[in-house]
């Protein structure tokens, strides 16, 4: 099947097949017989918002309907969970549908299409639906931001958004720290002073240029001095000539101090291994 390119808008989605010109017919769908998108990037749906468009549906109607797939045994929703869950709390029984004939790719690329276009993600959240895309479906960063009409550096800064501490990546998550908060603490290799400054921005509100500068100005602290090895006395190096004799491998003693030091058993297989342990067991 061709592929089409998702990022110029869900109206593209519409037609259900490559060749359709017209958009798929509305349908009436009893709301219990649609199934929620396994693929839905989006984690958090703003309570205020919901309340608001469940207002909006009390009031108006559903100006849009949502976008289905059948399943067989009933339908999976593609786009448009905010207005079904609005439905839902409202107390329709029924919602307007389109349903179109899309493959699980095709309705992974359009739930990620219709929040980047319609329903802010977060950041986390659209690092995350990136990856899980990528990974699923063994794409490179460039084919991603072709199918989502997106630039690839934006996908790339997004990404490594996740190589950042788990407490970090909620305070993005949650609001408190901006994309522009996120991609300045990257260039901190260290963690700790990541999520440091983390605490930091939150508790005195600074901006992305201050944070920027504290990055800057900051110089990571020189690694600890580790203590020379000890050398080896004769009766040090007896010892591990014993050692290899018995046990029939290498055999290496390091020593840190004068009562302390490492013994270091090497073997090349299984049995080795399972020959070194009996031999220790005894």
């Amino acid at each position: 099947m061709e592929k089409r390119r998702l990022g110029k808008g869900l109206e593209a989605l519409l037609g259900g097949s490559p060749q359709a010109t017209e958009p798929a017919p509305v349908a009436q769908l009893p709301v219990d017989q649609i199934e929620t998108n396994p693929f839905q990037p989006r984690r958090d749906f703003d309570p205020d918002d919901l309340a608001a468009l469940k207002q909006s549906l009390a009031t108006h109607g559903l100006l849009q309907p949502v976008v289905v797939r059948s399943t067989g045994a009933g339908y999976q929703l593609i786009a448009g969970e905010r207005r079904l869950r609005a439905a839902r709390a409202v107390g329709w029984k029924e919602i307007p549908v389109r349903i179109v004939d899309f493959n699980d790719q095709q309705t992974f690329e359009a739930a990620l299409v219709e929040n980047l276009q319609r329903a802010d993600l977060n950041p986390i959240e659209k690092a995350l639906g990136f990856r899980d895309y990528l990974t699923q479906y063994n794409l490179t960063q460039e084919e991603l931001a072709q199918r989502v009409g997106l630039d690839r550096t934006t996908i790339s800064n997004l990404l490594r958004l996740l190589e950042l501490p788990p407490e970090v990546q909620d305070a993005v998550r949650t609001g408190q720290l901006s994309n522009g908060h996120a991609r300045a603490l990257l260039a901190l290799e260290d963690a700790e002073h990541q999520k440091a400054v983390c605490r930091q921005i939150v508790a005195e509100g600074l901006s992305v240029r201050a944070v920027e500068q504290l990055v800057k100005d900051y110089r990571p602290r020189p690694p600890a001095r580790t203590s020379e090895p000890v050398a080896k006395t004769k009766h040090v190096e007896a010892i591990e000539d014993e050692l290899r004799q018995k046990l029939a491998v290498k055999v290496e003693i390091k020593l840190r101090a004068a009562e302390r030091g490492q013994v270091i058993i090497s073997f090349d297989s299984n049995d080795d291994f399972e020959r070194i342990l009996e031999a220790l067991r005894r």
